[in-house]
């Protein structure tokens, strides 16, 4: 049975993601809305539904830990592994609009959850800022489809039919609809055969709790993004993990924080290494977009290898083993830091050449 479960799982999350990205592309292309728009909005926010209802259940419950550690995990799972695992698949292209608004203001973003947990503590007025941010994003999004549409209908002279357009519709939507409730259903059955699966095998609990069930929440982006890269939808592919992040902060951070009767409070660990983790990846998004435009597939295997080594350093630190100080020291004074100099230096020479060349 923990075979099955596993099995129907991944076969879930597979055809949910297909139905997701072929629906969310096919609405773009009917509605004028560029893919990444869509892939921002409504690709982002429904793969983020397992974090929202997580973290509204563990601030309702008083598990402020669990409600903040599975915005920051989901958020720096998002970037290391599903964008470095999608790039390593398939170069990605990064749109001007991810440079120029949507990292700047995921990084703005993650500085202000550490601003906002200062006190130790994110209340309901912190949680009300947070999803008038996601309001204003939300509206300014809408604001970009739609002139961007009208743009389209300037430039494309050609009509359609308005009872085909309906159909396209209804099955754009039951596309999107249906592949979202696959994934919700199909990471619930993975995570729990998953776990069954590791408590047979004696793995503790501590461990199956920061590698199993921390990247459960987050399948659906993974398969979502991994799908969407082979199909050749890498707007969405990475318009996904970056909208994912956004909406983790302001929409599901900024609820939980109202829900929670006393707000959500932030322990020590979490306030001195998770968020400032967090804010470092979000930093390292910006070398590695700017390096031409393209996360090239090195690039991919060198996010995805922090990824290993941050789940790595979580496990040793939950198990207290012997090797811990060793790692860290060789990760602070030599791994972290060459591997910044390089992106730095490949992005100089990038802007270099753009302002030879213009």
């Amino acid at each position: 049975m923990i075979v099955i479960l596993f099995l129907a799982g991944l076969a879930f999350l597979i055809i949910g993601a297909e139905m997701l990205v072929r629906g969310a592309s096919r609405m773009a292309a009917v509605v004028g809305i560029s893919p990444l728009i869509i892939g921002l909005t409504v690709v982002a926010f429904g793969t983020s539904s397992p974090e929202l209802a997580v973290s509204i259940k563990s601030a309702l419950s008083g598990q402020g830990d669990i409600a903040l550690g599975n915005v920051v995990g989901s958020n720096i799972f998002n970037v290391l592994f599903i964008l470095g695992l999608s790039a390593m698949i398939v170069p990605l292209r990064v749109s001007q609009q991810l440079i120029r608004l949507d990292v700047p203001l995921m990084i703005a973003l993650s500085v202000v959850i550490l601003l906002a947990a200062l006190d130790r503590n994110i209340g309901q007025v912190d949680g009300g800022l947070l999803l008038a941010g996601l309001c204003l994003y939300i509206a300014f999004l809408i604001y970009q489809g739609r002139k961007a549409y009208k743009t389209n209908l300037a430039t494309d002279k050609r009509s359609t039919d308005g009872d085909n357009a309906n159909v396209n519709w209804v099955r754009d939507v039951f596309y999107v609809g249906g592949g979202l409730i696959l994934l919700v259903i199909g990471s619930r059955w993975l995570v729990n055969g998953a776990i069954s699966f590791a408590q047979y095998l004696g793995v503790s609990e501590v461990v199956i709790g920061l590698t199993i069930v921390a990247a459960g929440t987050s399948l659906p982006e993974v398969v979502t993004s991994l799908i969407a890269a082979v199909r050749g939808e890498r707007d969405i592919a990475v318009g996904n993990v970056v909208g994912s992040n956004i909406f983790n902060i302001v929409g599901v951070l900024g609820l939980a924080g109202i829900f929670a009767p006393a707000g959500i409070e932030v322990s020590e660990g979490i306030f001195r290494f998770d968020i400032p983790v967090m804010i470092a990846v979000a930093f390292a998004c910006l070398p590695v977009f700017f390096t031409g435009g393209v996360i090239n597939r090195w690039e991919g295997a060198l996010l995805a290898g922090y990824y290993v080594a941050y789940t790595l350093y979580l496990v040793l630190a939950a198990t207290q083993h012997e090797i811990l100080p060793t790692f860290s020291t060789a990760m602070l004074c030599f791994v972290i830091p060459i591997s910044s100099v390089t992106l730095l230096v490949i992005a100089i020479r990038e802007v270099s050449g753009k302002d030879n060349t213009g």
